[in-house]
């Protein structure tokens, strides 16, 4: 399968975008969820309502939400773009939305991860002369890992498939702002473009399934080495 420097784009695009996305979504996901999974205070119902509010959204309603907020005319947009830091359009906005709408995701299997580990683990490590932290990571971290690997990938898998907000928020630039979704979608309102669209089709199920398969081997091999512990 031989594809065009435009399809050779849209990957390497996406690509960036889903791995940005994720890495940096990854560590607020772990800390919401292990509030919202250790916790009870006065609105963590309101807190894991928003947290999840992207998924029940429309795409394009959050898109049009993060170009009102971080848009050139925008409050955090016209702050940002004082220190030379520019969002919309651009493709670091639309690792933004993809991050968003992927959080979710990422915040749930983690927060059940947690959830499934006993407290009183962490309790008994804070009696050895551990610390809150020290306990966590040394007694839980390991325990939820499969849970944070799989919560990594359902979140750039979503990244990767993310069209609505995205094109929404940053449009559909080739070569700037074009992702996978939004170049199919191109490819597909000109004549003679579904050979190009299906071809990107068979590489998003190439690389989701991939992404899948690697994330379950990893699982395996950390469930693995937690129990040999």
């Amino acid at each position: 399968m031989r594809l065009q420097p435009e399809e050779w784009a849209a990957l390497a695009l996406s690509l960036k975008v889903s791995v940005v996305a994720t890495l940096l979504s990854l560590p607020l996901a772990l800390a919401i969820a292990w509030l919202l999974a250790r916790r009870d205070f006065w609105g963590k119902s309101l807190i894991s309502a928003l947290v999840h509010l992207p998924l029940v959204l429309p795409p394009v309603v959050t898109g049009y939400l993060l170009l009102l907020t971080f848009g050139r005319n925008g409050a955090v947009g016209g702050f940002l773009e004082q220190f030379g830091v520019v969002l919309a359009f651009r493709w670091t906005g639309a690792a933004l939305a993809a991050a968003i709408m992927g959080f979710p995701l990422m915040v749930r299997a983690i927060r059940l991860a947690i959830e499934a580990v006993d407290p009183r683990l962490e309790q008994a490590a804070s009696t050895l002369g551990a610390g809150r932290a020290a306990g966590f990571i040394l007694v839980t971290l390991p325990l939820i890992a499969p849970g944070i690997l799989a919560g990594a990938v359902l979140g750039f898998a979503k990244a990767m498939g993310e069209f609505g907000a995205t094109i929404t928020f940053v449009a559909n630039i080739p070569g700037q702002t074009q992702t996978l979704p939004s170049a199919i979608y191109a490819f597909l309102q000109v004549p003679g473009g579904e050979g190009s669209a299906l071809r990107l089709v068979a590489l998003s199920l190439a690389v989701a399934l991939g992404a899948v398969l690697i994330s379950e081997w990893l699982s395996r091999r950390i469930a693995q080495r937690i129990g040999r512990g």
